[in-house]
């Protein structure tokens, strides 16, 4: 009922006759429309009439594409066909490298707003998506320190910012240096005069107390992010990635899966204890946001070591208990998140060796019962999510 069939029309019409009429959609154009008559006596050029032409045959195909994907909400057949627009925001300061341009799509500003600092870089916009979306599958008072979007540290803290940020430091106190630091909770002045102290490349919080407006403030080209409540929305869009010769549409892994009934997914003889399924929980939910393959030392709130993006688990493995070596932190007692199965018992068996009592993994490899006689071995609690969350 309210589609409009005669406004795009005529705006067509006149497009299609630019050779004699000038057409407006823009009240952003009158200024310079009412220039070019001022100079023409009355009249407009034939490059102007061109570009206003244009701009009606892009504002009715962005209206058509409109409606074609409202409608194509209640219909998934048209799951087939994939089309819209989506306005320039901004040029970028540099893509991956300072030598590629790169240009930013859409409504980011609506969702972040920056509040000081340089220009965002390709890698910036990146960097600020993967520290929101991990911070957001926290309740708890949570700090996450990131790098090239991989996770270096996670603490969590009921009481004090700084103190999460400290176990999340501690995790890895070289890899912060030119970070992102993000937060679940207003940033308080405590944590601003800590981070103020080391290197930071972008800081971002749902808010920042005036005090640490303050103290952050003084440095100029540290960008401040804010996290705007519409990203909570916007998190459920789905992702969109270029492919060779066109596009790939995927839903967002927007859900830690597996975390329910874990006392019936245990697969080993010896059940977690309370503390190893809360450590449990918080390293499933840490390692989900590291590259594949990852796994993740935890306790019940900080990740000890973490080891991201490797070709074969056992590797990612020996490099989480490295990093936890080089922090000078015990891994005695702590629980292991592996994103994916174990296909063999030694990547179990090489995070098993330095002290961890428990495991989190979602299964599925032909050699599961390698891997639970490892752990049954070893006295490991074993649960098995059942659900993988590999990250590309």
């Amino acid at each position: 009922e309210n589609i409009d069939i005669g406004g795009p029309s005529m705006l067509r019409s006149a497009a299609k006759n630019s050779a004699s009429v000038t057409v407006v959609t823009d009240p952003d154009d009158y200024d310079a429309v009412l220039e070019e008559m001022r100079g023409h006596d009355g009249d407009t050029s034939l490059r102007l009439r061109e570009e206003m032409a244009v701009k009606v045959f892009k504002r009715t195909s962005d209206y058509d594409t409109a409606i074609a994907n409202y409608l194509g909400k209640c219909d998934e057949s048209t799951a087939a066909c994939f089309s819209t627009t989506i306005p320039l925001e901004r040029e970028l300061r540099y893509g991956d490298n300072p030598h590629q341009k790169a240009r930013l799509y859409g409504s980011f500003s609506e969702h972040f707003s920056k509040l000081q600092g340089k220009e965002l870089s390709y890698t910036n916009v990146l960097d600020i998506e993967a520290a929101a979306d991990l911070i957001m599958d926290f309740s708890r008072p949570t700090v996450a320190i990131l790098k090239h979007t991989n996770p270096c540290g996670v603490g969590q803290d009921d009481e004090d910012l700084r103190v999460a940020w400290q176990k999340a430091f501690e995790t890895d106190r070289q890899a912060p240096f030119g970070g992102v630091i993000v937060c679940n909770r207003p940033l308080t002045e405590s944590l601003a005069r800590v981070i103020s102290e080391i290197f930071t490349d972008v800081i971002i919080a749902p808010d920042f107390e005036s005090e640490a407006r303050a103290i952050l403030q003084k440095k100029k080209n540290l960008r401040l992010m804010k996290i705007n409540e519409s990203y909570k929305q916007a998190k459920k869009d789905p992702l969109i990635r270029s492919a060779p010769g066109g596009l790939m549409v995927m839903d967002r892994d927007h859900t830690t899966m597996g975390l329910d009934n874990m006392e019936g997914k245990v697969v080993t003889d010896r059940p977690p204890t309370k503390e190893e399924i809360q450590a449990m929980r918080f390293g499933w939910r840490v390692v989900k946001h590291v590259k594949s393959n990852a796994i993740v030392f935890a306790n019940t709130d900080s990740t000890i070591g973490i080891g991201a993006g490797q070709m074969s688990r056992i590797d990612s493995s020996r490099i989480a208990v490295w990093k936890a070596e080089e922090s000078g932190l015990s891994l005695k007692g702590s629980v292991i998140a592996s994103d994916a199965m174990f296909p063999f018992a030694d990547g179990l068996e090489a995070a098993i060796e330095p002290g961890a009592t428990a495991c989190i993994q979602p299964g599925g490899s032909m050699r599961d019962e390698e891997v639970i006689a490892a752990a049954n071995e070893a006295g490991l609690s074993m649960v098995f999510t059942g659900h993988r969350h590999f990250r590309h």
